[in-house]
Order: C-alpha cells, then structure tokens, then sequence
C-alpha cells in the first residue's frame, strides 16, 4: 500500500522532533493523536469520545468513536443500546464500549491552532521529564557547561541537554563570568518546578574542591586515598582531610604532586584558594591538632560527650592558630566536626590556679577546715565534696600529713554537709508540691526534684507526659540565628539517653506502658529443660 506524502510528512516531522528534543519518538505520536482527539472533539462535540491512532509505520491517522453498551439509551452521541450492540459484536454485555469508526475530517485554522497548542505542551512535558530524570541521578557530579546568559548576578549555563543555573552565592567571590565562558561546577540539586526542572550548580560546595581532587589525583579516582572531610572559605582558604588506605602511599604528597602540580591545578580552578591538605586520623586529638596545622599545639583536652575539645598552645602561636577573623580555628572546627577552644599556655595557667583557689575555698566552707587542709585535697585532685565523702578512707589517709583519724573526720564531716544540703534541698521540693511518688523514679536525684517544681513538673504523669527536648531544652533558627531555650534539667548534666531512661521509667511507674522483662541468664536452658 502507498503511502500518502500527508502520511509521511507527519511521521518525519515526529522523527525531528524527537530527535530535537531528545525524547521518545512514541511520546510525539502520542501527543499528535492527543492533539488529533481534542480536534476532533471541537468537531463532533465535546461530550462525545473521541478516539485516535497514528500507525507508526504508515503514519494512517484512524478515528474512532466511544460507545458505551446500556440497556436503555439516553444520550445517543456517548450510548448505544444492546441490541444494537449485540447485531455489532455478538459478545458485547452491558458497561462495554463499542468502537465506531468516524469519517476523516479536514482541520480547520482554529482545530488546527488547538491542536498544535497540544502538541507543544505535550513534547515540552516530556521534555522536562527527561531532564529531570536524566539529572536528579548526577547530583553530586561536576559538569561543564557554557555561559548563556548572567541575569542579577545569576549565571545561567548551558549544559547541552540542559539549562542550570549557577546563584550568585554559590560562586566564589570576585568571580566574573560573561557569555560564552566555560564553567565548571558542581550539580547539588535538582528540583521539578513549575516552569520546569530546575538544575542547581555551585563552585563553593565543599564536595566540589573534593571532586576537583578526584579529577586531578588518580589515587582518590581509584579509591587508594579517600577525602574524608572538607572545609572552605570559598575564594580565601580551605582544608581537606585525606587518608590512604595503602600504608606505602602518602596521602598528602599523593594529592600535592610532583613541585604540586596536582593541588595548583584546583587552586588555579577555585582563583587561587589556598589549601592545606591534612592526613586524617581516626583519633579526634590527633586529628585536631593536623587540622589546626600551622599552629603548634602544646596540649589538649578533650571533652568527648560534649564533642569539644580545649587546645592550649604557645603564647606566641595564639594568633595563627586562631587566623585571620578566625578563620583557621573555624575551618579546623568544620573539617574534624569538634567545637574547638583555643588557650595560650599563661591564660590555661591562670584558670587552672582560679580553680585550685575555688576548689579549696568549696572544702575550706564545707568541712569547716583550715585553708592549707583545703590546699592538700585540691591538690591530690579532689574537686567535689562527693568525691572526698565516699572514697575509700586510704585515699585520703595516705596524703602527707593525714592519718586515719584525720581521714574519718574528713569523711563524716563530708557526709553531715551533704546531708544538710540533701534536708535543704527536701524541704524546699515540698514546699514546691512535688509528689513523694517522684523520689522512686530510678535515677532522680533530690536536685532534679527541685528543679522538676520549679519547672511545674509535680507528679509521676507530669513526668511520664514529657518529651526529651522538656527536660534537656532545644534549639531553633530565629530571623537567621540560633536561639537556645532551657529545659527543666539544663542545669543538670544529664545525657540524652539518661534523660529518655527517666521518662521510660515515669511511664512505667505510672502504668502507661508495660516493663521490659529482664533477661535473665540460663533462662534458655531451663526453658529447654523443662520442655525435655
């Protein structure tokens, strides 16, 4: 059978478009039949259902109509009787469709107009479909693309298959970029928008310099050397932590290379970043002191709970490890993940006299002591009345100038201030109405009942109906800051975890919930034994 050149020309015409826009050749016939259907509609009416088909070989275009098989026809344009039906098609029942071949018809200027209108939309979606599918999977990669246009400072860039966009923020400083320029950046993110999928670029993503590393040294290509984290003052400086996974490659001659090749080709790519590479190392005290690099470190002390970590260093090392405006203690803080506080040796010395005078003064009041008796607790480290009620007796006996005599008078007159305070502490939570019930909650102690009446926690339920944030407080961002709100235990040093174990326990005191049965050991064995 010939072909008609109507035929053909509508069969290459969806061949370029596809080919144009990069999209399934099915998905344009689909429209143009889509198209084909709404014309037709306009043409024998809106209510009818109209169905059409483009063979994708010969390019027929076939009309069709919809007729639904009913027992008693109502509206004709949409129903047909079953009888009718049956003289049709023998196996029609009633709630079929009966297809009715339509004549060809001529489109007129507006049929025509409409349908084009259709086809566009169509294509355009499956347009965008495609680049949202084809991107949202390279998030994470870096692109190459050429400047189309710059709109308030926005760089728009062509990416071949795609448009993306480069915000002013996510360029480094000082950067300038014009029409046709090259640009390389990196995709992280890709959203479906209104107006189409929308490719966001960045060149200060700290993931960008470490890709730029990957393209530049082999070794982190071929999983040798691992970039373990990054930090960056985009266009001034940054740092990068890496480690090899073989002992015989240095990780940071690896990735400065021969005179620094390697690292000067992603200077030159982030206009002239500074960079300082350092070794990572799975203990955070080393691996703080590296990142604060080129300040000497002279100690550390870590608070690992807290995640924060007080480095002392020389006095005449103060301001490099601190930097310009901060900068090398806030990147040393970004790279390791550690809040980091910095002391000169003079200002450490000075603070830990001010606590050696404080820690005597505490023993001198409390145990009605002379001050040099004080000196000599705080000197052998003691720094609580806790601490020096309820150690072994020796400990304190076995400090030049003490006996045991002088060790349980120590102790007792210890223990009668911590009772005193502990009577203190009671009757103020009376008067506060909190329930004795509380006092038999598993690890409350009497400051934390004081401190539940103050916060209007006075019942068991009061404290079984809490939540974690209640009890340690919570954070939250207010107009671009990060406001700190209080909870009920803040002055307590209480952990997450001590503080969910609390209100487990309130609940289960409370019979809102069953207790966990405890697993005893041999439970197993003789279980088995009796089921023998």
């Amino acid at each position: 059978m010939a072909v008609s050149a109507n035929r053909l020309e509508l069969l290459q015409i969806a061949d370029a478009v596809a080919r144009e826009k990069v999209i399934d050749r099915n998905i344009v016939i689909a429209a143009m039949e889509d198209a084909i259907q709404k014309a037709a509609r306009s043409r024998y009416g809106s209510e009818t259902e109209v169905r059409a088909e483009i063979n994708p070989r010969t390019g027929e275009i076939r009309l069709q109509r919809l007729l639904q098989v009913v027992d008693a026809v109502e509206n004709p344009a949409t129903e047909i009787d079953v009888i009718d039906a049956k003289n049709r098609n023998p196996a029609a029942q009633v709630g079929d469709f009966i297809a009715e071949p339509l004549p060809p018809m001529d489109f007129g200027r507006i049929a025509a107009q409409s349908a084009k209108q259709v086809i566009v939309q169509k294509v355009r979606e499956a347009e965008r479909d495609r680049q949202y599918d084809e991107f949202k999977n390279r998030i994470g990669e870096v692109v190459n693309g050429v400047v189309k246009r710059v709109e308030y400072g926005n760089v728009i860039v062509d990416l071949g298959r795609g448009e993306a966009i480069v915000r002013r923020d996510e360029l480094i400083p000082r950067e300038v970029f014009r029409n046709g320029d090259r640009i390389r950046a990196y995709i992280y993110d890709v959203r479906r928008e209104q107006r189409g999928p929308q490719i966001f670029l960045s060149r200060t993503h700290p993931q960008f310099m470490a890709k730029l590393f990957a393209q530049e040294v082999p070794e982190i290509y071929d999983n040798i050397i691992e970039v373990k984290s990054v930090a960056r003052d985009p266009g001034s400086r940054a740092k990068i932590a890496v480690y090899s996974r073989d002992s015989s490659i240095d990780p940071v001659g690896a990735c400065v290379g021969m005179r620094g090749s390697r690292v000067q080709a992603v200077v030159q790519e982030l206009q002239g970043e500074k960079i300082d590479i350092i070794p990572w190392s799975n203990e955070p005290a080393t691996f703080i002191v590296n990142a604060l690099q080129p300040a000497e470190v002279a100690k550390v002390v870590l608070d690992e709970d807290a995640e924060r970590i007080e480095v002392v260093v020389p006095d005449d090392q103060l301001s490099l490890a601190i930097g310009r405006r901060g900068q090398n203690v806030r990147l040393a803080s970004q790279l390791t993940g550690w809040d980091i506080d910095i002391l000169t040796e003079q200002e450490e010395s000075e603070r830990r006299q001010k606590e050696f005078a404080e820690r005597t003064q505490l023993f001198v009041d409390a145990l009605n002591v002379d001050e040099v008796v004080g000196q000599l607790l705080a000197s052998e480290g003691f720094s609580s009345v806790e601490e020096v009620a309820f150690v072994e007796p020796e400990e304190i006996a076995s400090i030049e100038g003490f006996d045991e005599q002088t060790a349980e008078e120590i102790q007792a007159r210890a223990r009668e201030h911590l009772e005193e305070i502990e009577r203190q502490l009671d009757e103020e939570r009376r008067e506060l109405g909190v329930d004795d019930a509380l006092k038999t909650i598993p690890g409350v102690t009497m400051p934390m009942l004081v401190s539940f009446g103050k916060g209007g926690i006075k019942t068991v339920e009061d404290l079984a109906d809490c939540a974690t944030d209640d009890l340690l407080g919570w954070t939250e961002r207010k107009n671009g800051e990060t406001v700190r709100h209080a909870g009920v235990l803040s002055s307590e040093e209480l952990s997450r975890t001590e503080a969910e174990e609390l209100i487990m326990a309130a609940r289960v005191a409370a019979g809102w919930i069953e207790p966990e049965p405890e697993v005893v050991e041999g439970d197993d064995e003789t279980e088995a034994e009796a089921a023998h």
